[in-house]
């Protein structure tokens, strides 16, 4: 009978954000909101930087990568949940739990050394501007996003074994609205202290280094920037890295409270809200914060906006108007 408990479920429950029924209309349309405006934005944040010849480097480069995991982190959580809003058995299978964890690590990861990637850009551009042509290569910013998206794969296998190796003896309850470590190590039968610090570690080195590069690259920046003598290039150097300080702020911030506390401090319903900041609301807030104040950004939608107009104008006349001449009817 003992043995009989000790199993790998075929399914879990997701108890999701919250079990109050009377907010769950709601809560559908907020999130369902901000999908689609996560989707919009991000969305065209890559198309206008393939299209405009004006972006094509290495920041935005970057930039659109960081657009497109921001993507697939929501897609990776929010179309779950918004079905787990409008059903009453909020169920998830063995294997898309596993794949949601897996793809929400890769896409987690992968975003840490993006960011350090977007500050090492910043500290070249701005503290060794005469190399900076011949550093950052195309070839070597293919080199650093796939080292980037390398590391997120490896770090996410080894976050996944850690976790599902084990058999799940307790409830199949996940108290989450997504297939999350922390709940689900809740649920294993055996001793989960060594796999906490394997988890742990992994998600601490991939953080602390990162923010460690990131500190070390922004400290020489700012060093730079305050022996310049043109309070122009000052206003340049600091309007294209404060949108990057904010993200990076926002987001560290928040995975730092989720993943490095003492696990006697850890309360599931407090973390979930703090889930939906780093996972659902910064993917929808990253494409306003890098380009409300983004005079490149700004030019390049007023050009898009510009040639939609025009091709609108150009479909919307008569074969006459477009060949410059006056249309006339039917003389009686």
């Amino acid at each position: 009978m003992v043995e009989d408990n000790y199993t790998f479920p075929s399914e879990f429950i997701l108890l999701g954000f919250t079990n109050r029924e009377d907010l769950q209309v709601t809560c559908f349309v907020l999130f369902l909101a901000i999908y689609v405006v996560t989707l919009i934005g991000n969305l065209g944040v890559i198309i206008l930087i393939r299209i405009d010849s004006c972006l094509h480097t290495p920041m935005y480069f970057f930039l659109s990568h960081l657009s497109l995991l921001d993507v697939c982190y929501s897609s990776t959580i929010i179309p779950q949940t918004l079905l787990n809003f409008l059903v009453e058995k909020k169920v998830i299978s063995f294997v898309r739990c596993a794949t949601q964890l897996f793809s929400f690590a890769t896409c987690a990861t992968t975003e840490c050394y993006m960011l350090a990637a977007m500050a090492y850009d910043r500290y070249m551009a701005i503290c060794n501007p005469l190399l900076y042509s011949v550093v950052m290569s195309q070839r070597f910013c293919v080199g650093m996003l796939a080292g980037a998206y390398l590391a997120g794969v490896i770090s996410s296998i080894i976050h996944t074994v850690s976790i599902f190796h084990f058999p799940f003896c307790r409830s199949k309850r996940i108290n989450h609205f997504f297939c999350d470590g922390l709940p689900l190590l809740a649920l294993s039968c055996s001793d989960t202290h060594v796999n906490e610090a394997i988890v742990s570690a992994v998600v601490g080195f991939n953080m602390l280094s990162t923010i460690v590069f990131i500190l070390v690259s922004y400290s020489s920046v700012l060093s730079t920037v305050l022996r310049m003598r043109s309070a122009a290039g000052c206003h340049k150097a600091f309007s294209t890295c404060a949108p990057h300080l904010v993200s990076i702020a926002l987001y560290y911030g928040s995975s730092l409270f989720m993943y490095l506390r003492p696990g006697s401090r850890h309360s599931l319903e407090r973390d979930k809200v703090v889930s939906v900041l780093y996972s659902i609301a910064l993917p929808m807030l990253n494409p306003l914060i890098y380009s409300l104040r983004n005079t490149d950004m700004k030019n390049a939608m007023r050009k898009a906006k510009g040639r939609v107009l025009s091709s609108l104008s150009i479909h919307g006349s008569g074969p006459g108007e477009r060949r410059g001449l006056p249309l006339r009817g039917k003389e009686g």
